[in-house]
């Protein structure tokens, strides 16, 4: 039996301040800079900063400068994170709340559900939106209408991307050449994703006003000098995108159907079924 005296897990002694809970829950739609979550939550700088720095302390919020303006950066919620220490708080609890112990429940399947729409944009599209947006179109077998461009396209996709989704997912996109964001004038997504910090600020508007949400990745191409230096930051950045993903389709399902789903029923793009 627990005694009534044993003190909380450290994630319900976080998670559970009123504004703290309210950061959490705002950083579980997008990556946000102070400022920006000072407006969304209605409170003084001082105060949102104070409480962003005991998530961060508690391993629940990262932070990454900005690749934009070096003086700001954007806080990320690690949802990996949340998920591991909300197991170890039940299991605190219960023995028999233990994630290990939970029942089995199938994973979501995007196919299912009608099509959305989602834009994944860079500024150079060569490396981390390509990269977004195989992994997308690979874990739902093609059933999500997924696009990637850029607001600068380079002339090709840099070799470590085509790489790295080659060695590491079993995805070939040697033929994929990026695009300009004009291209995709007057296109209808459901969601448009900046993952590059100067891309975000020259995403133009598109139809019908799609969700917009920022991921705050480091362009890996600025790892290193040579291809060989570089390809461990494309590796971590792939990663990244993966578990990013991994959140995200669940969303994408309950935007058409309505529903709600928890995190056991999203299953790593690793797992997907390659696309028929």
């Amino acid at each position: 039996m627990v005694l009534s005296s044993q003190a909380p897990p450290q994630f319900v002694r976080l998670a559970a301040h009123p504004l703290r809970w309210r950061l959490l829950t705002e950083l579980a739609e997008s990556d946000y800079r102070v400022r920006e979550l000072v407006t969304l939550v209605g409170e003084p700088q001082n105060l949102v900063s104070y409480h962003l720095r005991l998530l961060r302390d508690g391993g629940l919020v990262t932070a990454t400068r900005s690749s934009f303006d070096g003086r700001d950066s954007y806080y990320h919620l690690a949802l990996d994170r949340c998920a591991d220490a909300l197991a170890d708080t039940g299991a605190t609890l219960h023995p028999a709340l233990r994630r290990d112990s939970l029942p089995h429940i199938p994973p979501v399947d995007p196919r299912r559900s009608p099509r959305v729409g989602v834009l994944f944009v860079c500024t150079g599209n060569s490396a981390r939106s390509p990269i977004a947006e195989a992994l997308l179109r690979h874990c739902t077998g093609g059933q999500v209408e997924v696009a990637s461009a850029g607001s600068r396209p380079k002339p090709r996709l840099h070799l470590n991307a085509v790489r790295v989704l080659h060695d590491e997912f079993g995805i070939d996109i040697t033929d994929r050449r990026p695009r300009h964001l004009d291209t995709l004038t007057g296109r209808r997504f459901d969601y448009v994703v900046s993952l590059c910090d100067k891309a975000r600020e020259a995403c133009p508007d598109f139809p019908d006003h799609p969700r917009r949400v920022h991921w705050s990745i480091p362009d890996p191409a600025t790892a290193g000098d040579t291809d060989q230096t570089s390809y461990p930051a494309f590796q971590h950045t792939a990663n990244d995108i993966d578990s990013r993903i991994r959140h995200l389709l669940p969303v994408l399902t309950a935007t058409r159907s309505g529903r709600r789903f928890s995190r056991d029923h999203i299953r790593p793009v690793r797992q997907c079924p390659l696309p028929r």
